[in-house]
């Protein structure tokens, strides 16, 4: 097998700007795919500070929107991205109470919690973005990290934060999960772990596709690999990076003449002069739509 070109690794300049990635292990998995969509880039630095097993329910063992703060003013992000949520499928204490996931005490303390980390980012003054979560192979955490999603959706909107939607990316045409599919170039690649959990080098950079769009807008950048700033200024609003192009599966298609003039995109063959109409009289005709065989010879 060929060997795979590795990505030049450019050394940072020591003014280059910060983009913060935080959250849980899927944040340490975009972390790295942005790592290496930015790695020719020496005025952008990629600092990943996830904690692989955190998340909103267990604020006890790690609490993100007080740890915000300190990582925030530690790092003196230009941006911050988070990737959080995906440790949430458990009981949650409120009060003296555990609550079940999903249930309405639950989701009212997670969107509270959730609603915090948006509010220290936003009180910050740092421009952020909130990458969604994807697909998994169990159907009911798919189903919940669709809930989950609308949750951060409305939390990063509602403090001046953009939520960044991956779904499309990594499940088929029909909204299934995947385990292989095209990566950002189109090229059909295995996205995910054998865990349907964990992502691959290559859906680790497709997460940084979706998120390279928005986040290029925020640095006024044209392309990771730009150091020229774009007219847009920093911290103006973005939108919405398109969700790439499902692969469309073709299972029937209709038959085709290969004279069919639609095949070139024009109305009629080139240089053809009309079709002389068939002439039913004639032996060879008669044969071919009435099923006569012509009269043997003397």
């Amino acid at each position: 097998l060929p060997a795979v070109p590795q990505t030049p690794i450019v050394e940072k300049t020591p003014d280059a700007r910060v983009v913060l990635v935080v959250g849980d292990f899927m944040a340490s998995g975009l972390g790295e795919g942005l790592d290496t969509a930015f790695a020719e880039n020496a005025g952008v630095r990629i600092a990943v500070r996830s904690n692989g097993s955190s998340g909103f329910v267990r604020d006890d063992f790690y609490n993100w929107p007080e740890q915000i703060k300190t990582l925030i003013e530690t790092e003196k992000p230009s941006v911050v991205v988070v990737m959080l949520g995906s440790n949430d499928r458990q009981q949650m204490k409120v009060g003296d109470v555990r609550e079940q996931p999903r249930s309405e005490n639950w989701t009212k303390e997670y969107e509270r919690r959730t609603d915090a980390l948006g509010k220290a980012i936003a009180e910050a003054k740092v421009p952020f973005l909130w990458v969604g979560m994807p697909a998994f192979r169990v159907p009911k955490m798919t189903s919940d990290m669709l809930a989950f999603n609308d949750i951060y959706h409305k939390a990063a909107e509602s403090h001046g934060g953009e939520f960044v939607d991956v779904w499309d990316g990594f499940v088929d045409e029909n909204g299934a999960f995947i385990t292989n599919g095209p990566d950002m170039n189109g090229q059909p690649v295995r996205l995910r772990a054998d865990d349907g959990i964990n992502v691959s080098k290559a859906g680790k950079r497709k997460l940084a596709f979706y998120t390279e769009k928005p986040l290029l807008k925020i640095l006024g950048l044209a392309a990771p690999g730009s150091v020229a700033p774009t007219t847009a200024p920093a911290g103006a609003p973005v939108e919405a990076p398109a969700p790439a192009a499902a692969p469309i599966v073709i299972d029937r298609t209709q038959p085709m003449l290969l004279s069919d003039p639609a095949l070139d995109g024009g109305t009629e063959l080139l240089g053809a002069a009309p079709l002389p109409k068939a002439d039913p009289a004639l032996p060879g005709e008669r044969l071919v739509i009435e099923g006569k065989a012509p009269e043997a010879s003397p």
